[in-house]
């Protein structure tokens, strides 16, 4: 499974909505906070607008069928994309590969990560490839 990341035909409009929502969140809190007061403050933008937003639900892992241990998003909106607030100089293959992690066990095909390091919004779409 690789990260698809040109595709911008999954969930478009909720990408926008999302994206446009951390956009107010950086411009009113201003950039280089902790990460847990954007996701907050995120969530709260989010709802705002009417979206269902989910904050740390638990997705319990498998190994061989058994459970190894429980994964923990930060955010799930709509029951479609995973959304991971950073604060960080840019975004790596360690961030890609975690949220291509997080789509293969939520089952979802979008995630954004969402960098709240710098005046101007940082986001990166991974998409969960099909096979």
């Amino acid at each position: 499974m690789n990260a698809d990341n040109g595709r911008d035909d999954i969930h478009p409009e909720l990408s926008h909505a999302i994206i446009g929502a951390a956009m107010r969140v950086l411009n009113e809190l201003k950039p280089g906070l902790d990460e847990k007061l954007y996701e907050n403050a995120l969530v709260l933008e989010l709802r705002a607008m009417g979206l269902k937003v989910e904050q740390q639900r638990s997705f319990e892992v498998f190994y061989r069928e058994q459970t190894v241990g429980r994964l923990i998003p930060d955010l799930l909106v709509e029951d479609k994309v995973v959304v991971d607030p950073k604060v960080v100089e840019s975004f790596n293959e360690n961030h890609v590969a975690q949220m291509l992690g997080y789509l293969a066990i939520t089952g979802f095909q979008l995630a954004l990560l969402v960098n709240f390091k710098r005046a101007k919004l940082d986001f990166k779409r991974v998409v969960k490839s099909r096979v």
